[in-house]
This record gives C-alpha cells, structure tokens and sequence, in this order.
C-alpha cells in the first residue's frame, strides 16, 4: 500500500522523485477504530499522520479546533516542538500513513517549500505557494481572438475632404486617426504622422485633400484571427495598426498596437481606454463587460488579490464617474457628491456585487426637480452593466440614500448615537463609504463630522459588533466540508470569513476614530496604534485576501459553467492545500473574535 502513496497531496505534491522515494521507503500503515486517540496533548510524536480513510477531530478540551479528511497530514506542529498540544480523536474507523520523525526532517532539510507548507503560518504557507509555479493556470493570451480585444472606432473620410477638417475630426472623435476611400489603390489611412507631413508640405491645411498624403493600402486582419498572428503581422509589416474588417469587407474597427500589447500584458489599460474614449452608455456597457474578463486573466495569472481588488475599485470608479456624467447635469454633479459603499467602498469587490450607493447634496444648492428620475435612470444604468439593483434599496434612487450635506450628517450621527432598528447595519454600510463623483469634501465632511462624535458607550460599540458572533461558528462549518452534517454541502466564505474579519476591523476602527475605508489600511493603522498585535494584523490581511481568492476562483467556475454567481464553495472541488490553508485562515478568525469578545465586551448583550 506504501506505493500507492498519494504525492498530489499537498505538501507532498513539491517533492521529487528522490524525495519522494523517500517517503516510500520511511511510511508504514496504522489502524484506528472509531473513538481512538491517535495523539493525546503532552506527548511526544514520533510520526506524521496522512489519512487514507476516515476522520480524525483535533480538540483542545470541549472545543472541536479542526477535523482531518483523507489526505490530509496532522501533527506536524507537535513534530516540531516535540509535544503534542491537542487531542486528535478517530471520529470514525481510520486507516493512515505513518511518516517516520527521522524521514520528515530530511525532508524539510531537502525541500524548504515541504517545511514552509507543513509548518509555518498562513502568510509563510501562502508565500511558498506563490512561488509554485505550476499552482497557476497561466492563460495564452495570444491565443485570443482579435475581436476579444479593444478596438477603437473606425472613423471615415472621403480622399477628397481637405486637412482641417480632418484635424477638427480628430479633436472631436478623440482619435489620432481617419481611414479614406476613394483612393486608387484601395482603402487607406490618415494620421498623426501624415499631418505632420501635411504640415511640413507648405500649403494651406484647408486646401490639401487628406488623400495626397494618406497611407495605403492598409493591413487588414478578420476578428476570428489569432492576436498572436496580429502582433507578428504588426512587426512583419512595420505599422502601428490594423484594420479590422469582416469577411464581407465592413470595417469592423481599428487594432493598435498600444492596445494590443496592452491587452497581452495588463487588461487595465485596454478597459480603461474604454471608459476614456465612450461616447455614450452603449460603449461604457462594453467597457464594464470586459472587468470580469479582466479578473479571470489576472487570477489565473497570479496577480495578488489585494492588488486586483484595488486596481477593479479603480476601473468602477473610473466607470462610474464617466455613467454619472451621462446621466446627470453638469449643476447636479458640480453641486453634489456620488459615493459608493460596502465592498466597493473598501476597495474589496472583485466580481461584480449588488450596487450600494449614495448621494450627499451641497447645503443651498436647488436639485432639479427630476432628481428622482435621474437617480433611477443612473440605478437602471448601474444594473444594464451588470451591478444588480440592492435587494435593501441601498441607492441613490432610493430617496434615503440621498440628502443635503447637513441632513445626511444629522441621519448618520443619529444612527451612531440613537440606535435603533436597522440603524447600526446602516451605519456599518456608510462607514466604507468612498467619493467617485462630483465634489469629495462633501462626503469627507460627513465622515469627519461622525469622526469627531466620542464613541465611548461600550454598549453601543457591543451592538454595533455584535454581528460577527453569528457567523464563522467552526465546528458547523468543519461539518460542511467534510460532510458530516446535515447542512448544505456548499460554504459560504463571506460568513464563514470575511464578514467576521471586515466587520470585525470595522469595530475597532469605529471605536478608533480610524478615517481609513479600506480593511487592510484599517488594519495597519490599528497594528500602528497599539490595538491589534503585528502578527495578528498581517494574519488577518492574509486570511482575508486568501478568503477572497477563493470565493473569486469559486465565483469564476460558477460565470464558466453558465450558474449563478454566489462566490460559495464546494468542498469537493478544494485541493488538500486550500483545505489546509482554509483551517489556517479560520484558526486567524477565531482568534481574533475572541480579542473582539474581550476588547469590545461583547458578553455585555
């Protein structure tokens, strides 16, 4: 049986062939009848357990810590401080690998990403897992259809029409270049560089045809091409551009080589491009379809989730702002200040989440009367780019989420001062509350107004935190993933995770006075003042962005197979590595809501 040993089993699976002959010849097999104790606390182990079959629960005294499923591997914390520090119980009939101490030594001293993955924290674990290259699904770009990529808008022009009206052309469309028919050798192109020609040429500009100077014929390709086919046609034919033409011979657009190259390295350009240069709803609506293939690219190909998150808060607000201005009037965005709120706020969506948003309006300013239809008008935009309307109506269209600059300050100190009903869930929500439109320092003068409020009553700051007592409960959730229970066998994340984590910060940053929207930055300022332990504060930045990866990798399976996008996870499709480091994140959360007991004298409700 030794030889069927399974080395793609994390950590296994970073073995070589030596290593692994190593294993094979150092394991032996051990049995345990259900109710066994496989390790008792204070003694000292003498091998590494890996599970063929059954279930082994860690305890320390009442409390179920974790619960063990074939392939995985357990004590090797005990292994490294030579005593075991929890109980390991069979909770059914076990069968196991038994990996001599003397073997996992001269493994860890062969193999630092074996040692790193078997024994060092949730940050170390998740770094040596980076450096793997073989954990990421790098996707071929340049295998990808040219109509995949931007295009820009083909603008066209008669030979005959004179260079100054050109020029006007190129101000107005925001483009730098025309094609021109009507030449004999077929379609051709003006541009940048032609009018510098033009230019040097001497004669007046509104009297010189563009087809003297235009560029021709033009190198097409069809939108079923390769890009990588494109970029070699590119270089091959020494231009900057190409022609993107339909089998019928329809202009379909014009690829350059910015946006191609672009499109190859870093899809953010190529989206924001988009949102810069649309004229209308229609081309922002295909801006914002192309943010969810943006993550995809980025996931598979490794970018950090905290660089993402921060990078697709910058690219919706960005979206946004440009929607606002389409929709609204220019008074109305002058005098008034868009806000969006929850994951959005913080700079932590990924895919795309139910809108929450708002508007705060200057003192004195007169609204227009049809504000109600432009706020709705702006919700139904939001929607068509595929941002749900708020189950909650937490929007601008709804009239609540809306109010001068005084009145907006009055309601929240009222949520945080005079508590009642849903108002500390209200005020939760605002407290991410980040500007994208209009004027800033409306919205940053509510936020500093509920700042300056001392928050001193433990009782509220006990209520307000409460909500992370309901969710993250492990001995429940050990049962979904090994399907032990009788609960659906999918795990939500946000509530086994990263509400307690978000919510959790949240608390102490009210309680702090700390300005920051962000998790991570609150985190940091909270380490930076004393409040949370470094340690602990770069393990729940950790856990919360490895928490993110996942629900965004489950989410990105669901777009794939045409399901619904809840973010969910589905035990069976967890590699023994992300069982491993989800124990390890869920191990961070529970600490930290017991500081959160202690700290905000939660056993006060």
């Amino acid at each position: 049986m030794p030889s069927a040993f399974n080395f793609a089993a994390s950590p296994f699976d970073c073995l070589n062939p030596d290593e692994q002959r190593l294993v094979r010849a150092s394991v032996d097999i051990a049995y345990f009848p259900e109710g066994a104790v496989v390790l008792d606390v204070g003694v000292a182990p003498t091998h590494l357990f890996v599970l063929i079959k059954g279930y082994v629960t860690q305890t320390e005294g009442d409390e179920v810590l974790a619960t063990y499923g074939p392939d995985d591997c357990f004590d090797g914390c005990g292994l490294m401080t030579g005593r075991v520090g929890s109980r390991f119980v069979a909770a059914e009939e076990v069968v196991a690998y038994q990996l001599a101490h003397a073997a996992v030594n001269e493994l860890i001293a062969r193999n630092t990403t074996f040692g790193a993955l078997l024994f060092s924290d949730l940050g170390q674990k998740l770094s040596a897992l980076a450096q793997r290259a073989d954990q990421h699904e790098l996707q071929s770009l340049t295998l990808a259809r040219v109509e995949q990529a931007y295009l820009r808008p083909a603008h066209v022009v008669d030979a005959g029409t004179d260079t100054v009206s050109v020029v006007r052309l190129f101000q107005a469309q925001r483009t730098t270049n025309v094609l021109v028919t009507g030449l004999p050798g077929g379609l051709g192109i003006f541009t940048n560089t032609s009018l510098q020609r033009a230019i040097l040429d001497g004669r007046p500009l509104d009297q010189l045809a563009v087809g003297e100077l235009a560029s021709g014929p033009v190198v097409t390709v069809r939108p079923s091409d390769q890009l990588g086919d494109a970029m070699a046609l590119m270089l091959r034919r020494r231009v900057h551009r190409l022609v993107v033409e339909e089998e019928g011979g329809q202009v379909r657009g014009i690829l350059e080589a910015l946006d191609l190259f672009s499109f190859l390295a870093n899809h953010s350009h190529l989206i924001t491009v988009q949102i810069e240069h649309a004229q209308d709803l229609e081309a922002l609506a295909q801006a914002a379809a192309q943010i969810t293939r943006l993550i995809s690219a980025l996931y598979r190909g490794g970018t950090r989730i905290g660089l993402m998150a921060k990078l697709v808060q910058q690219l919706n607000a960005r979206l946004f702002e440009r929607a606002w201005h389409m929709v609204a009037p220019a008074d109305l965005v002058a005098n008034s200040c868009l806000f969006v709120m929850g994951s959005e706020g913080r700079g932590e969506q990924l895919l795309k989440t139910d809108q929450d948003n708002g508007l705060v309006l200057r003192d004195g300013y007169a609204a227009p009367p049809d504000l109600d239809a432009i706020c709705q008008r702006f919700s139904e935009v939001l929607a068509r780019f595929g941002y749900p309307e708020c189950p909650g109506r937490i929007m601008v269209s709804n009239p609540d989420w809306r109010g001068t600059a005084s009145a907006f300050g009055q309601r929240v100190r009222q949520w945080l001062l005079q508590p009642e009903g849903d108002s500390l869930m209200q005020l939760a929500i605002f407290l991410d509350a980040h500007a994208v439109a209009g004027d800033a320092a409306l919205l940053a003068a509510v936020r500093e107004g509920v700042a300056a409020l001392a928050v001193d009553n433990d009782a509220v700051l006990a209520r307000f935190a409460a909500p992370v007592e309901n969710f993250g409960g492990p001995t429940g959730w050990w049962s979904r993933l090994f399907g032990l229970g009788d609960e659906g066998r999918n795990i939500s994340l946000k509530k086994a995770g990263i509400f307690p984590i978000v919510h959790g910060v949240r608390s102490l940053a009210l309680a702090r006075r700390v300005a920051a929207t962000g998790t991570a930055e609150r985190i940091a300022v909270l380490v930076e003042g004393g409040v949370l332990d470094a340690a602990l504060g770069d393990e729940l930045v950790q856990s919360l962005h490895f928490l993110m990866g996942l629900r965004l990798q489950a989410g990105l399976a669901e777009i794939d197979t045409g399901r619904a996008v809840t973010g969910n996870v589905d035990p069976e499709r967890l590699s023994t590595l992300e069982r491993d480091l989800l124990k390890d994140a869920l191990a961070v959360v529970k600490r930290f809501k017991a500081l959160l007991h202690q700290r905000l004298r939660l056993d006060v409700l």
